[in-house]
């Protein structure tokens, strides 16, 4: 599980915390999420909410 944000690299998520990830696992924050509208810029995917774990 990716614990930084791979377009700003600077959010930082959290096991526990909101992430998007395409069906490759490229995981982006909520705010860049948003920014490329649920659209995975490395593979042309859809965006959806990580499962969160427990810590």
């Amino acid at each position: 599980m990716r614990t930084r944000c791979e377009r700003c690299h600077t959010a930082e998520l959290r096991p526990d915390g909101p992430a998007w990830i395409c069906s490759y696992e490229c995981s982006f924050c909520e705010t860049c999420s948003a920014a490329m509208h649920r659209e995975c810029p490395n593979c042309g995917g859809e965006l959806v909410p990580r499962p969160r774990r427990r810590s």
